[in-house]
């Protein structure tokens, strides 16, 4: 026979519990240069779907290197389609994705800095001749994408070489900009999409390299093998009018 206090207790029991447990948030590998506009669309994602997603940064050769070692994650948006390629020639995902946006690069001084932000980057060249330039940030261009734009950009500018001891390489674009903001270095290249964010604009000035100087930095997003339906909505709300107006914001251009 069950008790008065069996039964109040059932009863709250029934209330506090879920008859179904709400499935985690998909979890997004994503290039660091999507930081501040990626939040911003799964932001307006959660307003129109009341869905969350889960959103990781970092360098897209190390999230590569992640998946193919089976990192548990469901969407990877690359800043080099490349990445995307490699991963489904090995497997690891559903198709071979979609192109989501073309990214652009250039020069970050901060307030203060001896340097002028200059996309031609004469005024880089000048540093290092007139001794000037003391440090100088890029991201690593062994995996990090915008890195290696910004290799071939110094290339070009016949600057790479005589650049070396100057630089500092971030762990990944963000990382870069942080470097290049916050007065540890004198400047950087770094993402348009993270220059145009106004906590960063605010810190300094930037101004583009022309983008006939490095290969593009096309970027390509792709869902998993066993990505949930979650996933997937997310993946097809990236093309949506919405989520591009903020993409667009935020500098890339669109397919």
């Amino acid at each position: 026979m069950l008790t008065r206090r069996h039964l109040l207790w059932t009863a709250g029991a029934a209330a506090v519990w879920p008859l179904h447990a709400q499935p985690a948030p998909p979890t997004v590998a994503a290039a660091s240069d999507l930081k501040f506009a990626l939040e911003n669309v799964a932001a307006l994602f959660e307003r129109e779907t009341g869905q969350r997603v889960r959103l990781v940064f970092g360098s897209s050769g190390n999230f590569y290197a992640q998946i193919l070692q089976g990192a548990p994650f469901h969407l990877f948006m690359s800043a080099d389609e490349t990445f995307v390629f490699k991963l489904a020639d090995a497997g690891k995902t559903l198709d071979r994705g979609r192109l989501y946006a073309h990214g652009r690069i250039g020069i970050f001084v901060p307030k203060g800095s001896p340097l002028r932000a200059d996309g031609q980057l004469r005024d880089l060249a000048a540093a290092l001749r007139d001794g000037r330039l003391s440090k100088f940030a890029i991201a690593n261009p062994e995996h990090a994408p915008y890195g290696t734009r910004a290799r071939e950009a110094l290339h070009h500018a016949g600057l790479w070489e005589a650049i070396q001891p100057h630089l500092v390489l971030g762990e990944n674009i963000a990382q870069t900009a942080q470097f290049a903001t916050s007065g540890s270095t004198q400047g950087g290249i770094i993402a348009l999409s993270l220059a145009r964010a106004p906590q960063v604009a605010a810190l300094g000035s930037f101004d583009l390299i022309p983008a006939t100087w490095h290969q593009p930095l096309a970027q390509r997003m792709v869902l998993l093998k066993h990505a949930p339906e979650a996933a997937r909505r997310f993946y097809d709300f990236i093309a949506t009018p919405g989520a591009q107006a903020i993409m667009t914001r935020f500098g890339f251009t669109m397919p």
